[in-house]
């Protein structure tokens, strides 16, 4: 889907700001694990040929987060087993009378679900290091979706 809408300045240039917007597709296998978007997001934002903008991405689920961090096999099991301490999912949670899964919602609340990156000269812009990984917390899913939103000219 896109939108368009023409933004004038103040010496009477147009630009037509665009909305360009994509739902990712993916499925987890574990209880709690770490997918990483990156080429997804970076494939789209190409595919857009926005200039300059910015890249909203946001997963319209409470029992999973989005976090950007280095893609090294050690540091992801870091983050797991700290995701883990942090809220072990055998903690007494008044949720679990209801259903099962208090640790992931409480996860999901801390790490949060939408990140933003600048877009510029039609590129993702992003630290070196820096891979956007979807954080499945109730898993195993057979589908999870994450919204990606492009906004520039």
């Amino acid at each position: 889907m896109s939108l368009y809408f023409p933004i004038v300045s103040k010496r009477g240039d147009t630009w037509k700001l665009v909305v360009l917007t994509k739902q990712l597709i993916t499925k987890s296998s574990e209880r709690r694990q770490l997918i990483d978007l990156t080429s997804e997001v970076t494939r789209f934002v190409h595919e857009t040929n926005v200039r300059e903008g910015i890249c909203i991405v946001s997963v319209p689920h409470a029992t999973a987060a989005l976090i950007v961090n280095e893609h090294e096999a050690g540091l992801l099991n870091d983050l797991l087993a700290k995701i883990e301490a942090l809220f072990p999912e055998s903690a007494p949670y008044d949720h679990n009378a209801i259903d099962d899964n208090a640790d992931a919602h409480v996860a999901a609340t801390f790490l949060g679900h939408n990140r933003t990156f600048p877009v510029s000269h039609g590129k993702l812009i992003r630290g070196t290091w820096q891979n956007l990984f979807l954080v499945e917390l109730d898993g195993p899913r057979s589908r999870r979706e994450v919204v990606v939103q492009v906004i520039g000219d």
